[in-house]
């Protein structure tokens, strides 16, 4: 594994007596979901939240991220705020905006993609029961995308980086609709051009053979925008390795 997998530096966006605002890394991992003791960013918002937790404060995460989605998470800091934003999001204010790097060129540049999502293994064999795709007896699922950046490179290869906001909020949306259009997501081992990459990674940890496949260790998506309506906004900048990655 490379130094890559062991990112856990959480940069801090914005911050007020009820909440903060950060930019989580990938693959960092949002929950401890084994008692490994390898970093989260629950336990690293426990630390920097020390004190406001020892005098009556909490850690509310608002919008939670996938290990290897990189961007904007907000957290409240105590009961109240964690109530008013779960209102928020439950009236649909909250609104959302990824940036994302896909396999080819779509020939559109705005496309409204309103396609409901349904477990895979519910209606089709599959080796991978998380794995979401769309069907006609799913859940009613929209995202709105328009591209922002084409990319041929010197061996033909083409790539575009493409601004992707959900309308709903379903598991793995953007990645499942965006295979569903044919244009999987560069890094995606689950949604990317072949899902035994997924089975893969998990018996052997990231190889070159992968890399050859997938081109980044992690899936090219990333959480740029979060804007409560009426009230304020966040932004994320675009990380690193997509900068590089674009650039060739």
């Amino acid at each position: 594994m490379t130094a890559f997998s062991h990112n856990t530096a959480i940069t801090l966006l914005d911050e007020t007596a009820d909440y903060l605002v950060v930019d989580k890394p990938a693959p960092l991992k949002v929950h401890p979901n084994v008692p490994d003791g390898s970093p989260t960013l629950w336990s690293e918002l426990c630390a920097l939240l020390a004190y406001e937790i020892a005098n009556g404060g909490q850690v509310s995460l608002i919008n939670r991220l996938d290990r290897e989605t990189s961007g904007v998470v907000l957290v409240a800091k105590n009961a109240a705020t964690a109530r008013r934003f779960g209102m928020a999001m439950m009236e649909r204010r909250f609104h959302k905006s990824y940036r994302v790097i896909v396999f080819g060129w779509p020939s559109w540049d705005e496309f409204d993609l309103d396609a409901p999502l349904q477990r895979q293994g519910e209606v089709r064999p599959s080796a991978i029961w998380v794995k979401q795709c769309v069907h006609e007896s799913g859940a009613a699922c929209r995202t709105l995308f328009r591209v922002l950046r084409r990319i041929e490179r010197e061996d033909g290869s083409r790539f575009t980086l493409l601004e992707a906001s959900p309308i709903t909020g379903r598991m793995h949306q953007i990645r499942a609709h965006l295979l569903h259009l044919g244009l999987p997501v560069v890094g995606d081992k689950l949604y990317g051009p072949d899902e035994r990459c997924y089975l893969e990674f998990i018996e052997t940890g990231w190889t070159p053979s992968l890399a050859s496949r997938l081109l980044l260790p992690r899936q090219a998506l990333h959480s740029a925008r979060l804007e409560l309506q009426g009230e304020a906004s966040w932004e994320a900048p675009l990380p690193v390795e997509f900068e590089a990655f674009l650039q060739g």
